[in-house]
């Protein structure tokens, strides 16, 4: 049986962070033996989460965002914590728009996803989302 695992890292809001975002995300799941597809689905759903939260939530320059990622038998949990306090907003994207499908791909990929307050003394939201796992031999 798998213990409960986490990871925490700050990273400055640049769009050239998202690639390293996502190996720190896969290498962490990796490293817990989780199954390929939900490492997959897990990196490509953090990557939308951060992604959100650099457009959305930290756009300025200076700004950090912190990816969170708990771990235990059950479930795996990953948040993006952000600066704005504004909650996010699931749209449709029609066929030709190149945005607008985050929140979507995260709800289909996840088994549960929310907002939660920022960490005490820090401003801002979580966004996350949870997924049930299945044991590894």
């Amino acid at each position: 049986m798998r213990e409960a695992h986490g990871l925490r890292t700050t990273v400055p809001a640049h769009p050239s962070r998202v690639p390293g975002v996502r190996a720190t995300v896969a290498e962490c799941l990796t490293r817990l033996r989780l199954p390929a597809e939900r490492v997959e689905d897990a990196v490509l759903a953090a990557g939308e989460l951060f992604t959100n939260a650099l457009r959305h939530g930290s756009p300025d320059r200076g700004d950090s965002i912190t990816v969170g990622i708990e771990c235990d038998p059950r479930e795996l949990r990953v948040s993006v914590a952000d600066r704005s306090s504004a909650l996010p907003v699931a749209r449709t994207a029609d066929g030709t728009e190149e945005s607008g499908r985050g929140l979507a791909i995260v709800a289909a990929l996840s088994d549960e996803w929310g907002v939660a307050p920022a960490d005490p003394g820090t401003t801002g939201k979580k966004v996350w989302f949870s997924m049930v796992l299945q044991r590894v031999p």
